[in-house]
């Protein structure tokens, strides 16, 4: 694949809190709100290899969902990041988060994929597959 990719991609960072302010606690938007803003900075200041950051768009209202696994109020702060990346392994490593939700690719209208860079992407793939898996066990399962 020789051409750069132009794509949009959507983060959603989430944060729990308070349902009320008891004893000055935070709500979750506001943590939300927080959290956006220290992502974007990061977005903003941190290089990422082959990634290069176009635009951050935070218009997007944060919305809160009442997870009933908890008991509490979920909130979540989107962000759209448009950028261009110069491989498609370099895109994968960088939406390999938990917060990744959506991605559109603007350019090229079609990827062509020699043997060998398909090799790479599924190795790529795997990779950030266990990665997320050891990340998510270590979390939610103390391992």
């Amino acid at each position: 694949m020789k051409n750069e990719i132009l794509a949009r991609v959507r983060f959603d960072y989430k944060a729990s809190g308070k349902t009320k302010f008891l004893f000055g606690g935070k709500s979750s938007d506001k943590m939300a709100e927080e959290l956006r803003e220290s992502q974007v900075a990061k977005l903003r200041n941190l290089p990422f290899q082959g990634i290069t950051v176009e635009d951050i768009d935070i218009s997007i209202d944060i919305y809160t969902v009442f997870d009933e696994l908890t008991n509490a109020e979920v909130s979540y702060a989107p962000v759209l990041v448009t950028l261009k990346a110069d491989s498609l392994e370099d895109l994968i490593r960088f939406v390999a988060t938990e917060e990744f939700k959506k991605i559109e690719i603007f350019e090229p209208q079609e990827l062509v994929l020699s043997k060998g860079e398909a090799e790479k992407m599924i190795f790529r793939l795997v990779e950030e597959i266990n990665r997320l898996r050891e990340f998510i066990e270590k979390k939610y399962l103390g391992k």
